[in-house]
């Protein structure tokens, strides 16, 4: 009679384990299949959105064109308003938000750069100093990847550009993000139509993508270097929000809110190799400010950079990007080997 009830007992767990061993290879098929067809999706969309700049295979300060599997790269990030309402179209209308990131292969970090819109540049395509807000009306992408290599002296590799829909689609899709809203009262800020008023609250919570833009957009309550740096939040919580695994069932629907709302000139392949940079979670991202200061005195509104935070941020850019030796610090300041060679140099002197 025992050995009849550990037969049992052990046909009801080969029963059961055939189930479980049923269930996995069928969740392992769904994932595989599901992930095919996501990859299939993505490299769609992202042919789609490919635009590369006519008569730029490379930037002028490249010998050849990089490869991010190997080397460290820089990306322009683009934001513009090219809504109905402006009629402007996507390659006359004014930048509205700037973001430079430098991509360190080695480290596998992240060095972010917000520009005030404002900032009172030289605009190559015109040849003369203006808001580089400007430089994209003037000339389209290209001319705002000239100023921004002109400004920082360092090549931009790759341009990703996208319209307030994409940016707020993103967002929606990924279910919302939490951002810390660092304005001390409630405020209202107009929505991407600038037609109903976005409301929001201070303090840590999850926004939808129009509250995010709103957000992001907003400078009047304090100034143009806050708004930077609420921009690198919101790219920094999309990140961290894409990278989680609860989003991974929502990767369709991103993948469809980009769509047409985003060109780029990263072939598909040159974007899945920036997963190496996610192997471990999301990658250490490192904000850089671009101090300056309000200047009225020609009767128009400007941002004046300051030239020594300017040579500082230009620095850490280039150290991050290998184009010369590292010694500097997030903050741009110099190592303790460096101030005891100026050291040695001042007492010799």
């Amino acid at each position: 009679m025992k050995n009849t009830n550990n037969r049992k007992k052990s046909s009801r767990f080969s029963f059961v384990l055939k189930i479980l061993l049923i269930l996995s290879a069928s969740l392992l098929i769904s994932l595989t299949a599901y992930g095919v067809y996501i990859t299939k999706k993505a490299e769609y969309a992202v042919t789609e959105s490919y635009e590369v700049i006519q008569d730029r295979p490379v930037s002028e300060k490249r010998e050849a064109k990089v490869e991010p599997i190997q080397d460290n790269i820089s990306i322009l990030f683009v934001g513009v308003d090219d809504g109905e309402k402006r009629g402007q179209g996507a390659e006359n209308s004014r930048s509205d938000a700037l973001v430079l990131a430098t991509l360190n292969n080695e480290s596998k970090s992240v060095k972010l750069v917000s520009i005030p819109r404002d900032s009172y540049v030289y605009i190559p395509h015109v040849d003369y100093e203006d808001k580089i807000t400007h430089a994209h009306a003037f000339g389209g992408t290209l001319a705002t990847i000239e100023t921004v290599e002109e400004l920082f002296d360092i090549p931009v590799d790759y341009y990703v550009r996208m319209n307030f829909d994409a940016f707020i689609d993103v967002v929606d899709a990924l279910g919302g993000i939490e951002v810390d809203v660092d304005i001390p009262y409630a405020f209202t800020e107009l929505d991407e139509n600038d037609r109903f008023n976005v409301r929001l609250e201070p303090g840590l919570q999850e926004l939808n993508g129009s509250q995010a833009l709103a957000l992001a957009r907003t400078r009047k309550h304090d100034s143009d270097i806050m708004r930077g740096k609420r921009q690198q939040d919101i790219l920094k919580a999309i990140a961290t929000k894409a990278a989680s695994a609860s989003s991974i069932t929502k990767y369709d629907d991103i993948i469809e809110a980009i769509g047409d709302n985003m060109k780029t000139d990263m072939s598909f392949d040159e974007m899945k190799s920036f997963l190496n940079y996610f192997t471990k979670g999301v990658p250490q991202i490192d904000a850089l400010t671009l101090v300056g200061y309000d200047d009225m005195s020609t009767g128009t509104y400007y941002y004046q950079l300051d030239q020594e935070s300017l040579s500082e941020t230009q620095h850490i850019l280039k150290s991050h990007l290998g184009l010369i030796p590292d010694t500097s610090d997030i903050s741009g300041t110099k190592t303790e080997n460096e101030n005891a060679i100026e050291a040695d140099v001042s007492l010799e002197q």
